[in-house]
């Protein structure tokens, strides 16, 4: 689809609306001028058909006579070259002089005087015809006056008026469309100040936009940086994760490249088979590495707008122990609960679960043999706390002093593998951390029970019971 022109069309419509607006005028200007012309004709046709009944009289016979005014006439000829006529009628309908063909208007009952379009020939006229009544000492006579003229003179009005009319309303238009114009280019020159600061800006500058003077520009500015915001923390996510790709990958796929060239290359069958088994082991890992990377970079694109509810934390927390217990016991590790039989918090069970779960992998990766670990639940007023416990070597001091609170995108921390065929690789407590952050805390890192071992804390919001 082409994309428009918002200027273009914001201006079209407004000229549009206001052609609209001229022509509506122009029509009711006509429609006024032919009236005004019209008022004008008929006040002259009234004069002049007064003029003329004061100029009847009566005769020695006691009939009546009139002694035309023709200045009463005259000042109905204009310009326009209008033709009059005229007739008078004594009694009523008694044609006495002037143009008998010239038909009489007929009038209201009660009116004195009235008006009418007609024609005399081929000429459209406009006649008035007026009713008056003359004393002759027995009995009033009465007679009518009929004036009548072309309407040239009254179409002349009209047009003049309509042109004068018209010259005006242009000019108005003119006028309209002009501050128009300039109204929708200032208008919209914010949206083209917003416009060229992000084509100055670098493709990887995602800072936020400054504040408009203009709302509606504002909120389009506040749209894009919330979208930045979510661009970057996506970008950030991704950069997040090829990192940990690069890092956590690279070491595993060495030792699978380098033990099947030693098999590759071994003459005896022992050496071949046990290259082998060490490039399994390492592919092992490189797998479960991956597994983690995975879950890591869901973790990191998902939201603060997680869907929270409430959840049994006990119920999760002692189902997920006990899925780790066969791995405790082969590294001889005493995993254990301790807390109420249920606690309720506001979580994500299946994000909770794999926080946990990798807590605890952490945990029994690298306490050591012969440790305790505990997976605890502890309520107070407005939280409910789920922490794993263990008293192996811990965190080195100066790491323990600069974890301390581990939120979203935290560096890895790098513990020392125990056991033969651990792989922690440090990833476990950077899912944890990411996950905690989604609920509305971070992972806090402290040191275990009599100062020995570590201990990692999420803090979650409580649900008190209806």
């Amino acid at each position: 689809m082409t994309p428009y022109s918002l200027r273009r069309r914001l201006l079209v419509w407004l000229f549009l609306a206001t052609a609209t607006v001229g022509v509506i005028a122009l029509v009711d200007t006509w429609r006024e001028a032919l009236l005004t012309a019209q008022s004008v004709s008929d006040r002259v046709l009234a004069g002049s058909a007064l003029a003329i009944a004061e100029r009847v009289s009566v005769d020695e016979t006691g009939g009546l006579e009139v002694d035309i005014p023709y200045s009463s006439l005259e000042m109905l000829a204009s310009t326009a070259q209008d033709q009059v006529f005229y007739r008078v009628d004594a009694p009523v309908d008694t044609f006495l002089t002037g143009y008998e063909s010239l038909s009489v208007v007929r009038l209201p009952p009660g009116e004195t005087i009235g008006f009418a379009d007609g024609t005399y020939g081929d000429t459209r006229i406009r006649s008035a015809t007026l009713t008056r009544s003359l004393s002759t000492g027995a009995m009033p006579i009465a007679f009518t006056v009929t004036v009548a003229e072309s309407t040239l003179a009254r179409e002349a009005l009209a047009r003049a008026i309509l042109l004068r009319s018209t010259v005006r309303l242009g000019l108005l238009i003119l006028s309209v469309i002009s501050i128009v114009w300039i109204a929708v280019t200032l208008a919209l020159r914010p949206l083209d100040q917003l416009v060229a600061a992000i084509a100055r800006r670098s493709p990887d500058d995602l800072h936020p936009l400054r504040s408009q003077s203009v709302q509606e520009v504002n909120v389009l500015a506040e749209a894009m940086n919330s979208f930045m915001q979510r661009l970057e923390t996506a970008l950030a996510a991704l950069k997040h994760f090829t990192g940990n790709a690069s890092h956590q990958l690279r070491t595993p796929l060495a030792v699978l490249r380098t033990q099947l060239a030693l098999a590759a290359r071994s003459a005896n069958p022992a050496e071949a088979e046990a290259a082998a088994a060490k490039a399994e082991v390492a592919l092992v890992r490189a797998e479960r590495v991956l597994a983690q990377l995975l879950v890591l970079a869901h973790v990191d694109a998902a939201t603060g707008a997680t869907a929270l509810q409430p959840t049994d934390i006990v119920a999760i927390a002692k189902t997920v122990a006990s899925e780790m217990v066969p791995l405790a016991l082969a590294r001889e590790i005493d995993l254990g609960y301790d807390g109420p039989d249920t606690a309720m918090a506001m979580a994500e069970p299946v994000l909770l679960a794999e926080l946990l779960k990798n807590l605890l992998d952490n945990a029994v990766s690298y306490a050591g043999k012969g440790a305790v670990v505990t997976v605890k639940v502890a309520e107070d007023d407005g939280t409910v706390m789920l922490s794993v416990e263990d008293n192996g070597p811990g965190l080195q001091p100066d790491q323990l002093s600069s974890a301390g609170l581990l939120k979203r995108g935290a560096p890895r921390l790098h513990q020392k593998a125990t056991g033969a065929g651990d792989t922690g690789y440090g990833l476990g407590l950077a899912i944890a951390a990411e996950i905690a952050a989604l609920f509305g805390d971070g992972l806090r890192l402290e040191q275990g029970r009599d100062g020995r071992g570590l201990s990692a804390n999420v803090r979650l919001r409580r649900v008190r019971p209806d």
